[in-house]
């Protein structure tokens, strides 16, 4: 049977790689020259940059899985280390221990009390609070008295990043998850893996070669999903008409209207927003640091990669409302002036070149009251599926999330045809 994937992004690939490897004849339609969505990386003069430094965790079992087809799990360094730098450059490290919990030096003992309370009450609420989508996590913070600094240099810290969302406009459920998930569940699953290589390596040619029986179409655009009698008749693209038994749709939400109008009748569009992301890529002409990363405390820039032998750094803000209109040269100088807080040797060091990314529409912002509103994987269409992070996932805007869309998908899709197969694998 022949399946046709709309939209190269991670959701799209691992539909088209669960599919494919049960046998499927797979065609994967992407508009741009180069896989991975918003997970990608790009040319930027001789450099070969990310469009913004992805990060995951063990417990990120779907996204392994997904790797582990494409045989790249190798190139994905995992740490078990967090450093936390305070402005002046004093260091904390965090594993997973209550000795190096108790040793944090950024924190007060009332404050780690106070935040073990929280753990607690996480662990012991997860499974039973009914209104975590209505609430934000900001507001369940304060309801556990949480101390304002451990809120700002604790919870914040973990979860803006983790979720790309402000603690005020972040739905209470997603901080639970994240916290339940990673770090009280799995002693292992908190480790947190880093690509050694650029992103767009990930879904190279070589990798897709193994799988067999996926075929990548790249500068193929979709204009209209042509409905006919209930279901899909084609796709009317930029390469003319194709046809499959069935189609599954990966693109992000404000494009649904554009190629299916049909598709969007069925679903609240109007109810998602979307969170941004900025990187800052930073050439100098020595090393500034040994650190392969740290999270920065009490400024804008939130976290620091290594990226060549603390000669090339990024520096990534999330939720960065604030620097969305921010001209280019700005971004840099505010990125050189904190970062010099906590590195010294920036000030000694000469900035050879710089880029700043902004990614506006990173992911969807993962406010409360969203979940009902997000579509499962069926539609109305008997042969249309749905993917992307967007989707009902069961997590975030991550790259897990968009990994389970595409399995629960490819699921879809087996059952339709008569033959199901699980391809989703629980945390």
């Amino acid at each position: 049977m022949e399946v046709i994937v709309i939209g190269g992004g991670l959701a799209g690939l691992s539909a088209a790689a669960a599919l494919g490897g049960e046998g499927y004849q797979v065609r994967l339609l992407e508009s741009r020259p180069f896989l991975g969505g918003r997970a990608t990386s790009y040319q930027a003069g001789p450099e070969t940059i990310d469009n913004c430094q992805h990060v995951l965790m063990r417990c990120c079992v779907n996204l392994l899985d997904f790797y582990g087809r494409l045989g790249v799990t190798r190139d994905i360094v995992f740490y078990r280390e967090f450093f936390f730098l305070e402005p002046g450059g004093r260091t904390s490290v965090m594993h997973r221990s209550l000795g190096s919990f108790l040793g944090l030096r950024f924190l007060s003992l009332s404050e780690k009390l106070g935040i073990a309370r929280g753990l607690l009450a996480i662990r012991r609420e997860y499974s039973t609070r009914q209104d975590l989508d209505r609430i934000t996590m900001r507001q369940w913070l304060e309801e556990k008295h949480q101390p304002a600094r451990a809120i700002d240099r604790f919870w914040r810290q973990v979860l803006v990043s983790a979720v790309n969302e402000d603690l005020e406009r972040m739905a209470a459920r997603h901080g639970f998850q994240v916290f339940q998930v990673a770090f009280l569940s799995n002693p292992d699953f908190y480790h947190m893996g880093v690509p050694s290589v650029p992103l767009a390596r990930l879904y190279s040619t070589d990798a897709w070669r193994e799988l067999g029986n996926v075929q990548i179409l790249p500068r193929t655009s979709v204009q209209r999903i042509v409905v006919e009698n209930g279901g899909v008749r084609a796709l009317a693209t930029s390469g003319g008409e194709l046809t499959a038994d069935f189609y599954i749709s990966a693109v992000p939400f404000e494009r649904v209207a554009t190629i299916s109008p049909e598709l969007a009748g069925e679903i609240d569009i109007a109810a998602f927003e979307h969170s941004p992301i900025t990187g800052v890529h930073l050439w100098f002409d020595r090393p500034i640091t040994d650190l392969p990363h740290a999270t920065l405390l009490d400024r804008t820039i939130q976290w620091m990669f290594n990226k060549s032998q603390g000669r090339y750094i990024e520096l990534v803000v999330s939720a960065s409302r604030s620097l969305v209109e921010t001209r280019r040269e700005e971004v840099i100088e505010l990125a050189l002036r904190e970062l010099a807080e906590f590195f010294p040797a920036v000030k000694q060091a000469k900035l050879e070149k710089a880029h700043v990314v902004k990614e506006v529409r990173a992911t969807f912002s993962a406010k409360p009251g969203l979940e009902e509103h997000r579509p499962v994987s069926r539609t109305s269409l008997r042969n249309l599926f749905l993917a992307g992070d967007w989707t009902r996932s069961g997590w975030p805007a991550t790259m897990e999330g968009a990994v389970r869309s595409g399995y629960l998908a490819a699921e879809a899709v087996t059952a339709e045809a008569g033959n199901p197969r699980p391809f989703l694998r629980a945390v």
